[in-house]
């Protein structure tokens, strides 16, 4: 039987850049049997010696950054300048998964009573399979990657089609480090059909995705044909609220970061803006003046802000959520900036875009555009705010900027969302549960919680023998 061939389009140029072979039947076959036999070992090797294993290709991760950003860069278009900090930051959220693994991995004892021993013990749950997202591919990878081998399991790695050189490096980085044989293996897959083979092969025992809702429904409906754990890492539709008492212009340029960064391909980027009527011209203003200072152009150059969107398609995704927003009323109030009128004449570059006058009617307010859109709603009081932040499918990140930071936490406990930030935004903290509400997914990943998808509970109850 062929093997697929799978060709990586540069979002820069739009020339191919990379080819990579899929797996016949019998070879996925394969990697499910193989990561099998490796767990019936590796789940009895030392807690410390895994963890010395991950403390190395950490290191070692950090140690090729360089080389790592530029591979990004090309592949999926993030401007050179910024690429090197994610891997920097995974080697961080990794060293704290890291640091936190003993307590979280811990027995727990039971109640003490005289003539019984009783304890619970978490067990890995075998081989583990991740398939995830190209938009941050470190970031999201180490999310599920580090517990799962720290917890004594197996990983079978799936990257996206357009950055397949982050499983090979990270496999290599790891085989370097000491990982045993077999221990983390990858693939490559275009074709989504191809992946129920694995989805439903009974020798995986937990499946992790990222990605878009669509992809984490059919994941679903695959998997539901069995009782297999699956967790879910989906969209936003991140909204922000502006009140009246911040210093207009410092809050202007941090929701521009938070949905302009990354050409706004992130599922916790900024795609909804509540300003307070009080403060809204202002703000407008002071958001035009940030975004002239933004530079659209090729991701090679290191003075450049914002690169191109991933692919063609999802080009025509955001031009459709901004047409729809115009044609239905909103105002286009972008600046003006060279760079945003000429673009490099290839590739898929999409300019900032600031929006206003916009509603709950258009696309844009409430689908995923995953680009750098800036829709911004006049509101008139918190209320107003609340009820508009909470009306979305989506639940992933929300954010509140305001100098009054207890009312901001009040605000918070109101807004359906699984992570609220005050005066920030954008930033998994790996101390904290990432975890999506609504149709933003399901499950937890980083903090202590984040173990607990990678371990199955065993009870132990001892009675002493009479004697």
């Amino acid at each position: 039987m062929s093997v697929e061939t799978i060709t990586t389009i540069s979002p820069t140029t739009g020339s191919p850049v990379l080819t990579r072979h899929g797996l016949s039947d019998v070879q996925l076959d394969q990697l499910a049997i193989t990561a099998t036999e490796a767990f019936l070992t590796f789940k009895k090797t030392s807690f410390e010696e895994r963890r010395m294993i991950v403390k190395r290709a950490l290191q070692l991760l950090g140690e090729q950054q360089d080389e790592l950003a530029r591979e990004l860069t090309e592949q999926m278009g993030r401007p050179i300048a910024y690429g090197a900090k994610e891997i920097q930051t995974a080697v961080k959220r990794g060293e704290y998964m890291l640091k936190i693994s003993d307590a979280a991995l811990r027995d727990t004892s039971g109640e003490a009573e005289e003539g019984f021993k009783r304890y619970i013990k978490q067990e890995p749950v075998g081989p583990v399979l991740v398939m995830f997202a190209w938009n941050y591919p470190y970031l999201i990878l180490v999310n599920s990657m580090i517990p799962a081998l720290l917890a004594g399991n197996t990983v079978i790695i799936k990257p996206s089609p357009q950055t397949p050189t982050i499983a090979e490096r990270v496999c290599s980085i790891f085989e370097k480090a000491g990982l045993p044989q077999n221990v983390l293996q990858y693939f490559h897959c275009g074709t989504p059909s191809k992946m129920e083979r694995l989805i439903q092969s009974p020798k995986i025992k937990l499946i992790c995705f990222t990605g878009s809702v669509a992809g984490g429904l059919a994941v679903q409906r695959l998997a539901a044909e069995r009782l297999v754990p699956v967790g879910l890492e989906l969209g936003g539709k991140d909204p922000a609220y502006i009140r009246s008492d911040v210093d207009v212009a410092w809050a202007a340029a941090e929701i521009v970061d938070g949905a302009v960064f990354n050409s706004g391909q992130s599922c916790c980027s900024v795609e909804r803006i509540y300003v307070h009527e009080a403060i809204h011209d202002r703000f407008i203003t002071a958001v035009q003046e940030v975004l002239k200072g933004y530079r659209l152009g090729d991701p090679f150059d290191r003075e450049t802000h914002v690169g191109p969107v991933v692919s063609n398609r999802a080009a025509e995704t955001i031009r459709s959520h901004i047409e729809d927003a115009l044609a239905k009323g909103a105002k286009d109030l972008t600046p003006d900036n060279k760079t945003f009128k000429s673009p490099p004449a290839h590739g898929n570059f999409i300019a900032p875009t600031l929006l206003t006058e916009v509603n709950h009617e258009m696309t844009v307010m409430t689908e995923e555009t995953f680009g750098p859109v800036m829709p911004v709603m006049k509101v008139a009081s918190d209320e107003e705010a609340i009820r508009l932040m909470n009306d979305s499918q989506f639940g992933l990140t929300a954010s509140i900027w305001t100098t009054d930071e207890a009312h901001g936490e009040t605000l918070a406990q109101e807004v359906e969302a699984g992570t609220v930030f005050i005066n920030r935004c954008d930033y998994p903290s790996p101390d904290l549960a990432w975890t999506g509400w609504k149709d933003s997914g399901k499950g937890v990943s980083l903090s202590r919680f984040g173990f607990s998808h990678f371990v199955k509970l065993k009870s132990y109850h001892v009675k002493e023998a009479p004697r």
